[in-house]
């Protein structure tokens, strides 16, 4: 994902899981809407820088609690709104760790990858060029 989308990438899918988890039944049920939420930080955390993820879990955190604990988008701060803090703040961190091992580990296959693929082009290359010497040299 490029640097600059994760932040607005993040809040639309936050948005659009409270909205699903809603219509499934999220305000009695408010489970359906951290888990959720919980993918989409999850996720974020993996694919963005870890600032942006950071404030995806803060956007996250208060959609949760103002329009499914709460109703009227009026943050809450009881029992429950910690709890759904320490969910989406363990996957914010799970997802931070993810994107580090993996940014950590050696990209040999790519690399390649890369070899192989660029063999192929100067091999296709040089095919074309032997057609067109052929073609060219055809009376």
């Amino acid at each position: 994902m490029t640097e600059g989308f994760g932040f607005p990438f993040g809040c639309v899918a936050a948005v659009a899981a409270v909205i699903v988890a809603d219509l499934a039944g999220a305000t009695g049920h408010p489970w359906y809407a951290l888990v959720t939420l919980g993918a989409v930080v999850l996720a974020v955390a993996h694919r963005s820088p870890p600032l942006a993820a950071t404030a995806v879990t803060v956007v996250a955190w208060a959609l949760h609690t103002g329009f499914v604990l709460g109703r009227l988008g009026e943050l809450t701060f009881d029992a429950p709104a910690r709890l759904a803090a320490l969910v989406l703040a363990s996957a914010l961190v799970t997802g931070l760790l993810a994107r580090a091992a993996v940014s950590t580990s050696p990209s040999r296959v790519s690399s390649l990858q890369t070899r192989v693929s660029s063999v192929q082009v100067r091999e296709s290359s040089v095919r074309v060029r032997e057609f067109a010497d052929r073609v060219l040299r055809a009376p």
